[in-house]
């Protein structure tokens, strides 16, 4: 990575990188966006402490790095298509992001990342971890890797969107789950490669990922459920802890995630813009 003008602290040895002497909110020169795309590519996922900002500078700073993305099982469930409100009450069953996943992958062309913003902050609980899919990928076997080279995967939201989902009771994100709700489908390559550093990932999840295309569902399931279980090993993950005003920014190519679900009585209450990306390689 470049010379940079940003203090970058690792969070671990595994991936995530915060990032101080920046205020988000502000009109960022090109050089600064840069230096925070590079890290964003190293450290698969940046974060930022303190910062306020209202929807507008949420939406600025996010378009600083590609068009914004409108999640199809979301829309129509809040005021603005463009903001997903990530909300979880005291007493709620359920909520957003409870496996080990990648956003939105059964689209055509998968986000490119997402950037979310916390406002109501549990005093402890409510954790973020994340999962260095570059990792996940480097460290099959030579057997498995070639084994996978060419191989393609089918992305479904038939499970986590829906009438037949069942996702939305006892959780206060809801999604659209009407009779006009229609399953999207698509498949991308097993291993796939960033064309803006040409590093190969793992890219595939436990909530998206339903089968290996000219497979059936039986004959992809012993060998998806160990790619699943591989790519969020201990020693792949990283852990962030929210405060009111942090910012995560994640590479949604090669990192999973996962919400942890300890919030007991507390409220948690977050923004997340996604940003769009290409079509996978």
């Amino acid at each position: 990575m470049r010379n940079t003008r940003l203090e970058i602290r690792l969070l671990s040895g595994a991936g995530g990188a915060e990032i101080s002497g920046v205020d988000v909110a502000q009109d960022l020169d090109d050089e600064t966006i840069g230096e925070i795309r590079d890290a964003l590519n190293e450290h698969c996922v940046v974060f930022f402490r303190d910062q306020e900002i209202d929807v507008a500078q949420h939406k600025a700073f996010a378009r600083r790095f590609g068009e914004l993305f409108i999640h199809p099982n979301y829309v129509g469930m809040g005021d603005d298509p463009e903001i997903v409100m990530v909300r979880r009450e005291p007493g709620d069953t359920g909520y957003v992001g409870e496996d080990w996943h990648a956003d939105t992958t059964m689209s055509a062309e998968p986000p490119m990342g997402a950037i979310l913003y916390g406002i109501d902050i549990p005093p402890y609980s409510g954790d973020t971890m994340f999962a260095n899919q570059y990792l996940a990928y480097e460290t099959l076997s030579d057997g498995m890797k070639k084994m996978l080279k060419g191989l393609r995967a089918v992305h479904s939201d038939i499970l986590v969107a829906g009438p037949q989902a069942g996702k939305n009771k006892g959780r206060s994100t809801k999604h659209r789950d009407g009779a006009d709700w229609r399953e999207t489908r698509n498949s991308h390559p097993v291993v796939r490669t960033n064309t803006e550093t040409g590093r190969k990932m793992l890219f595939v999840n436990k909530s998206y990922t339903v089968g290996f295309e000219g497979m059936t569902e039986a004959e992809s399931k012993p060998l998806l459920d160990f790619l699943f279980e591989h790519g969020n090993r201990p020693e792949f993950t990283f852990r962030y802890r929210w405060q009111k005003g942090s910012i995560a920014f994640w590479d949604n190519r090669s990192t999973k995630h996962i919400a942890l679900g300890d919030t007991g009585p507390f409220r948690r209450l977050l923004r997340r813009i996604q940003i769009s990306g290409d079509k996978p390689v």
